[in-house]
């Protein structure tokens, strides 16, 4: 009865295959260039817009008054929006 032995050196080579592809994929994801710079923002945020005394996100209500900001705590099951300008 003939013995078969499994063809150790194919899956070696499968191995070193695997892991020299996967070096490759981590280098070039650590090395390639960023596609670009990322434009700024044409819109201020209504945070940094003077004009806007009071906004929102959905969860909290921030005014601005001569002392400051001040903003509303937003509820523990809050689920955030784009800030909103609500009052000039």
């Amino acid at each position: 009865m003939a013995e078969t032995r499994p063809d150790r050196s194919r899956d070696a080579a499968f191995a070193w295959i695997a892991a020299i592809a996967t070096l490759a994929t981590i280098l070039v994801a650590n090395f390639a260039p960023a596609r670009g710079p990322v434009p700024p923002p044409t819109v201020a945020s209504p945070a940094e817009d003077p004009g806007c005394r009071e906004w929102t996100d959905s969860c909290r209500v921030c005014t601005r008054g001569a002392d400051g900001v001040h903003c509303s705590t937003p509820g523990f099951a809050c689920q955030r929006e784009a800030l909103r300008c609500t009052g000039r």
